[in-house]
């Protein structure tokens, strides 16, 4: 019997994984848990063999709760189940050290084959993930301090009030910004602002 954790702050969520799992004759979902820090402490007193793991979530966000659970457990095998696609969370949830990837939209559908998948050891990403990580494998990847520009350009600031944010000139901000634009391909500063969000480069 695989022993499940549903973690996601969606009640409706994990009863819709509740009801998939009850189907199962190899399955039985031990618990649930709304945010990281529950997960934590869930995982804690039940040793599940697989958790599934939402990543935007209150208080604590699924990365984070990775993270700390594989620095306790590094036996856990962890599947994020999410409604974002872009290639830079997938990684970040991949260095992290969770197993699968996997688009709540394709619950239904892989989510059986994938807990299996990862119970017996296996590492699983769905195809429209695959095929996200393998478009941007060769890009560059910004730096932190671009990080920082893009998060503010998102944010509708102007390169004057970036540079009075992170305490440094405009200039600085100037070619951070043409870098951004060269590594993302982007057009404008709107673009790689859109792009960011959706690549998972930064987030709100």
């Amino acid at each position: 019997m695989i022993r499940i954790l549903a973690v996601d702050d969606h009640a409706l969520f994990r009863g819709g994984v509740a009801a998939l799992v009850a189907h199962q004759s190899d399955m039985s979902l031990v618990g649930e848990a709304s945010n990281g820090l529950e997960a934590i402490q869930k995982f804690r007193a039940l040793r599940p063999d697989v958790t599934l793991m939402d990543l935007q979530m209150p208080e604590m966000n699924g990365l984070d709760a990775t993270i700390a659970i594989l620095g306790e457990f590094c036996e856990a095998r962890i599947i994020v189940l999410t409604t974002y696609t872009g290639d830079v969370q997938v990684m970040r949830a991949l260095k992290a050290g969770a197993r699968a990837y996997l688009l709540k939209n394709l619950l239904y559908k892989e989510l059986v084959e994938t807990i299996r998948a990862v119970h017996v050891g296996k590492k699983t990403l769905s195809q429209e993930i695959s095929y996200q990580v393998a478009e941007h494998a060769t890009d560059d990847a910004l730096n932190a301090g671009e990080i920082d520009v893009l998060r503010l350009i998102a944010s509708g600031n102007a390169n004057k009030e970036i540079a009075a944010q992170l305490l440094i000139p405009e200039e600085t901000v100037k070619g951070r910004v043409r870098s951004i634009l060269a590594k993302l391909g982007a057009k404008d500063r709107t673009h790689a602002a859109m792009i960011g969000l959706k690549r998972g480069v930064i987030e709100f």
